[in-house]
């Protein structure tokens, strides 16, 4: 079974980002960036679900600036085969890469795409959903454990209520959550190896998908800042303060 798994390149976690000065942005000039968590996760699953014999080719895809071939090596030291880069210097919204991942499932027929359930940069939490919709695939979402086995998928998720598990045939998108499983460190070696394994460059034009946007942000803006706290003598003043004041009553 082929696994593909879509990677993200975004500013890492560690990073305290800045609003561009015109408001247009995040400012990402000499800032460290890195494969978005979830992804790493997802990449981790692909990984443990070959060793187990269940995976036979893991395939990662990025979609983004030249840059991104950086994250896809990455992907590559941690255990997949193989690499692809659909190379657009153009902002890509959700619906946009959704596309172009379809594209590439109908060229590639994976039996299943794991994928980060949202990025840190957008938190939109769309792509899978959206690929899903697309491809006609079934989707289990917010995966803690996924289990395949007879050509079906069980996918253990939280939800509100507690856990529920579900089952679905493959192929199928699955997206990952923080409890599915802690990605290994990337040693030395397979970093040199993955510098000799196949990364192939295309363009969305060469898969026939339009990535024009179709949301434009208007402005970014940082949160405001906390103000300082203040102590009250008894009860009934912090109530006058919560009504009078900060309004919330």
């Amino acid at each position: 079974m082929k696994v593909l798994v879509p990677v993200k390149r975004v500013v890492d976690y560690n990073v305290k980002v800045r609003v561009k000065s015109d408001g247009s942005g995040v400012d990402i000039a000499n800032v460290k960036m890195s494969m978005n968590p979830f992804d790493e996760i997802a990449i981790e699953e692909a990984v443990r679900l070959k060793e187990k014999g269940v995976a036979t080719e893991i395939v990662a895809v990025s979609c983004g600036v030249a840059q991104c071939q950086e994250t896809l090596r990455t992907a590559m030291a941690i255990g997949a085969d193989r690499a692809i880069l659909v190379e657009c210097a153009d902002e890509l919204q959700p619906l946009a890469v959704a596309k172009l991942l379809k594209a590439l499932v109908d060229k590639e027929q994976p039996g299943l795409v794991i994928v980060g359930k949202q990025a840190i940069d957008d938190d939109c939490n769309q792509t899978g959903q959206m690929l899903a919709a697309l491809g006609g695939m079934a989707q289990g979402t917010f995966a803690s454990k996924v289990e395949i086995a007879d050509g079906q998928a069980t996918v253990t998720r939280e939800v509100d209520g507690g856990v529920e598990r579900i089952r679905f045939k493959l192929p199928a998108v699955v997206t990952t959550d923080l409890r599915l499983n802690e990605p290994r460190y990337v040693t030395l070696p397979n970093i040199m190896k993955a510098k000799k394994k196949p990364l192939e460059v295309v363009k969305p034009a060469d898969l026939g998908v339009d990535v024009t946007p179709r949301i434009k942000t208007l402005k970014v803006s940082e949160p405001p800042k906390r103000g300082a706290g203040v102590k009250v003598p008894d009860v009934a003043t912090l109530v006058a303060k919560l009504k009078n004041e900060a309004k919330v009553i």
